[in-house]
């Protein structure tokens, strides 16, 4: 087994949070490096693109998000051999990556006035957008799972998307624009918050905490 780490910010979201929970569900041992906030000024010039989350394999520094969760899913037996459910799931994975890109760039916005205004556009535009077509994509491919009829590392991702916006951790995005906008991500987020790993994850995190 390669000797691997993954940097990223010490909460449990964000695109570093699939990775993580593809690496638990298949029991592969990594040091979970984790870092506040606070401290990303000083470490950013240390990163390739001055972006986390940053993964070393066996010394090897990789980027890119798409590119660990693929390596780890396929480590994890969390990603498709067939070629055609291998496009699906790197579609999807594509698709949140789309959206996260355009919700980090309000976290950059200082006027709050502006920041809210941008927002609602974002709310009321391309997350109610990308939740409408990931939810018909879901149905289209048989309403569990996103790709090989199975839990795969792409479904990790959207449920740490919905998860994230269901908290309402995201300011002027109403916390209930999952439910109004695709009720089958609704069921797509339990089915996957139900599985025993992720379970026990969230437990242990839970007790690493207290």
């Amino acid at each position: 087994m390669p000797q691997i780490k993954l940097s990223y910010f010490d909460f449990d979201g964000g695109r570093g949070e699939p990775v993580r929970l593809a690496m638990a569900l298949g029991n592969i041992p990594f040091e979970d490096h984790r870092f506040p906030l606070s401290d990303w000024p000083l470490l950013r010039d240390q990163t390739p693109f001055h972006q986390v989350p940053v993964m070393e394999i066996d010394g090897e520094t990789f980027t890119q998000t798409n590119t660990m969760s693929r390596y780890v899913g396929k480590l994890a037996g969390l990603y498709p051999q067939d070629p055609l459910e291998a496009a699906r799931c790197d579609e999807v994975m594509s698709v949140i990556e789309d959206i996260l890109g355009k919700v980090i760039v309000t976290f950059r916005i200082e006027d709050e006035d502006e920041k809210r205004l941008a927002r609602i556009a974002l709310a009321e535009g391309p997350i109610s957008l990308y939740l409408k077509r990931l939810d018909e994509m879901l149905t289209e491919r048989g309403g569990q799972y996103f790709a090989d009829n199975r839990l795969t590392i792409t479904d990790l991702k959207v449920f740490v998307w919905i998860r994230g916006l269901r908290s309402g951790i995201l300011d002027h995005v109403p916390a209930d624009i999952v439910e109004t906008q695709a009720p089958g991500l609704v069921e797509h987020f339990e089915r996957v918050n139900a599985h025993p790993g992720i379970v026990a994850y969230y437990e242990s995190r839970k007790s690493a905490q207290s």
